[in-house]
């Protein structure tokens, strides 16, 4: 398995407190990590820090390959790295024009973005809501809408933050069903959460935020 994303040094501070301190962070390509740590460790920063919404410090980082910078947050990621918060925020359109937005933002032609529309709501199981406002959906319904906007851009790195932690039910088990198929397709995926069907599902490696350092499990 070849490295997809490798940073040394990563290093995290708000004022005077050190939030992370990472020697060497390294995921694997088309692989699947669970982020695990006490409420406050640093988890949803890490993941907003490796998407590009927040600055850090790095010594050096490689991604696919490439040796690049953290900051400015290389252009080469932008592409690359998709971001899922768990309580994603959505245009008040319509659930084919919020999937459709990345795409149409990068110039793909109409019909692509009809077709890669499409492919994806019956992937996520949402084409009954093609028209809906998203202010209308359960918090389920959205979060297979975010993993849909999220899965068209086709992104080699998924971070997604807390993805089933509002859900109960059908909801969280249609969401927990989505994550295979996505390692699948070819995508890396961090899954910062406390949950323990996302914890235990097959080939899921843990990655484990303990005073500010990454354990491997």
């Amino acid at each position: 398995m070849s490295a997809l994303l490798v940073i040394d040094k990563l290093r995290k501070q708000f004022g005077e407190r050190r939030l992370f301190d990472i020697e060497r962070f390294t995921l694997e390509a088309a692989s699947a990590y669970v982020l695990t740590g006490v409420n406050g460790a640093g988890k949803s920063t890490l993941l907003r820090v490796l998407a590009g919404l927040e600055p850090a410090e790095a010594q050096a980082l490689s991604f696919d390959g490439k040796a690049l910078a953290l900051a400015p947050y290389p252009g080469a990621m932008r592409e690359a790295v998709g971001y899922v918060h768990q309580h994603p925020i959505m245009f008040s359109t319509s659930v084919a024009h919020n999937i459709g937005y990345g795409l149409t933002a990068r110039g793909a032609a109409k019909a692509q973005v009809d077709f890669e529309v499409a492919q994806a709501m019956a992937w996520a199981g949402v084409e009954h809501l093609r028209a809906s406002d998203p202010v209308s959906l359960s918090g389920g319904e959205k979060q297979r809408v975010a993993l849909a906007r999220a899965k068209v851009l086709r992104p080699r790195l998924l971070l997604l933050d807390e993805p089933t932690a509002n859900l109960d039910g059908a909801a969280r088990e249609q969401v927990i069903a989505l994550i295979p198929t996505l390692i699948a397709a070819g995508s890396s995926v961090v899954m910062a959460c406390h949950d323990p069907d996302l914890i235990g599902l097959a080939n899921v490696r843990r990655l484990k935020l303990r005073d500010g350092h990454i354990e491997y499990r």
